[in-house]
């Protein structure tokens, strides 16, 4: 037992780190240090796929900035090699934890597609600039390999942004902008290539005065790949066969853009629709719903004065359903950190355990009431409690008008009725009107909600119930004789069920015994009726019994027949 447990410490327990590697942390995917270097590799990756083919097809930008460029381009290669490094650097999950072995990660990452790219995209090619020269930067090409750590960046930032939808039309008109910038890189090159000004298609001669300027060059060539690419017309016919060939080129280019923008286009569209519909309730339905039933002008306008002020102020009434597909505990947690604070506030709630107080925050319900409209009138059946949130509400008389008092964000009222109090005059009846003044937000909890939570947490319960009796005596409504008779009617009832458990046991009792005395009668039953058939197997049936009369009435014909002997053997042998 001794070695086992001595193998599976060993085992279970991770190497301690060496001093030499401490410099150099394993990152966590999801963490913040790996996302922010995503998104520094953004810059490098952009770079390459932006400026070396304008360079490639502009080659006044190359001879004009060539030192810059040179700083950049080693830069980039500098972080595409530090990149590696990180790649090295980043765990993994394996059954859910992460993996934090450098060895393990180095040979997880070195058999993976995106370490041979990343090495075609570190291989050296502009070391031919010793031979070729050093304006072709068409040999830095193969840096075009790191595309999917750009890919990558985006998705991570999508993920974590507040704001999706803006990012991913951000995204889609980057994208955009990069294919036109290609599109007009390629037009001037192939314009070159067929000579500059030789039809009304091709980028006009330079020597006309204001198209020999670099920015000039690159304008026009974008507005004309723009043009192309938008299929909106007013360009030259093309004149040549690798014309007729770029255009068909460019125009199937556009038809999958279009259909990739419209496709796009339409997922934010839905995802902005469905994230509304999930926040906000779906007022359409309501509005033709109250025109379908004639509902008076007054009470429609009343209905979309609430839809508006939810829109306008983004209040959410369905919480619960927002947050349904949470882990339970990360569920508690969220509640916890929006709603706990404004739990605490009740008097009756407080110095609870924490993990009621989380119970119950999972069944707060948000309401939003509008101006005059009544949360509770006097004599309703109590079966919730509230907690403002926002805005202000009156307890007002009768009419409407009077008012007594005023309650604002962090008051509740009605908690008493959700409790079972014994000798509570009031009952589980309201005893006040209480009205909106403005457009109020408050939390509802259910009287079900409550008993639910309580069941598991009976001392919380008779704390609760207890600090229910002292409010109640404050304001005088606690009738301690009808609490002391509710008391007594209670321990009675209490001692008759035990009485009658008691009297159940008994009956019980006996109705086993009487099964058991059954089951041994039955038993017995069955073992005479098996006795009596074995016996009665041995006794002759009627049938054999005429079968040997009949073969004794020959025997008898016989001796009469012979010679006297056999004859007188029978009546000799009976006496």
């Amino acid at each position: 037992m001794s070695g086992d447990s001595k193998v599976k410490t060993t085992e279970s327990t991770p190497p301690a780190p060496t001093k030499a590697r401490k410099w150099l942390p394993v990152l966590d995917p999801s963490g913040d240090y790996y996302y922010w270097w995503l998104n520094t590799m953004v810059f490098p990756i952009m770079y390459n796929l932006i400026i070396v083919v304008c360079r490639a097809c502009f080659p006044d930008l190359q001879h004009s900035y060539l030192v810059a460029w040179f700083v950049l381009d080693y830069t980039s290669d500098l972080l595409y090699l530090l990149d590696i490094g990180v790649h090295f650097h980043t765990g993994f999950l394996e059954q859910g934890i992460l993996v934090v072995d450098k060895g393990m990660i180095a040979s997880r990452y070195v058999r993976t597609w995106s370490f041979l790219l990343d090495l075609a995209s570190l291989v050296p090619t502009d070391a031919a600039y010793v031979q070729l020269g050093p304006h072709i930067p068409t040999l830095r090409l193969n840096r075009f390999l790191r595309v999917p750590r750009l890919f990558e960046a985006f998705d991570r930032t999508e993920t974590r942004t507040a704001y999706p939808n803006a990012f991913r039309i951000a995204k889609l008109m980057l994208y955009i902008f990069v294919v036109i910038h290609w599109n007009s890189c390629l037009y001037f090159a192939l314009s070159r290539y067929l000579g500059f000004g030789r039809d009304a298609w091709v980028y006009p001669d330079p020597a006309q005065p204001g198209f020999e300027r670099l920015r000039r060059q690159y304008l026009y060539s974008f507005y004309f790949s723009t043009l192309i690419l938008t299929t909106v017309g007013d360009t030259p016919l093309p004149a040549r066969e690798e014309e007729y060939l770029f255009m068909v080129g460019d125009f199937l280019l556009a038809v999958m853009g279009f259909a990739t923008i419209m496709g796009s286009m339409s997922s934010v569209i839905y995802n902005m629709n469905t994230a509304d519909a999930a926040f906000y309730p779906d007022h359409a339905l309501v509005k033709k719903y109250m025109k379908l039933q004639h509902v008076n002008r007054k009470l429609e306008r009343r209905v979309i004065d609430w839809y508006q002020h939810l829109q306008i102020n983004k209040k959410m009434t369905n919480e619960v359903a927002i947050l349904q597909h949470l882990p339970e505990r990360l569920r508690a947690e969220v509640a916890v950190s929006v709603h706990l604070s404004t739990l605490s506030r009740v008097q009756i709630f407080q110095n609870c355990e924490a993990s009621l107080l989380e119970e119950l925050v999972l069944k707060l319900q948000p309401q939003t009431y509008s101006p005059g409209e009544y949360v509770c009138r006097k004599g309703d059946i109590g079966r919730e409690m509230y907690i403002i949130r926002e805005g202000q509400l009156a307890v007002v008389a009768d009419d409407g008008v009077t008012q007594y008092a005023v309650l604002g964000a962090g008051l509740y009222f009605g908690e008493i009725s959700i409790i079972n109090i014994k000798g509570n005059m009031s009952g589980n009846r309201r005893t006040a009107n209480i009205k909106s003044l403005g457009y109020s937000d408050l939390f509802c909890l259910s009287k079900e909600d409550l008993r639910e939570v309580l069941s598991e947490y009976p001392q919380a319960q008779a704390v609760m119930e207890e600090k229910g009796r002292e409010i109640l005596l404050k304001m005088n409504k606690l009738d301690v004789n009808a609490e002391a008779a509710e008391i007594a009617l209670q321990e009675a009832t209490e001692s008759r069920l035990k009485g009658l458990d008691q009297q159940l046991d008994d009956l019980q009792t006996k109705f086993a015994r009487l099964l058991a005395e059954l089951e041994s009668s039955a038993l017995k039953i069955a073992y005479r009726i098996e006795r009596l058939e074995w016996q009665t197997r041995e006794w002759p049936m009627p049938e054999d019994v005429g079968e040997a009369d009949d073969e004794a009435e020959p025997g008898e014909g016989t001796s009469k027949d012979g010679d006297g002997k056999a004859g007188q053997e029978g009546p000799s042998g009976i006496e």
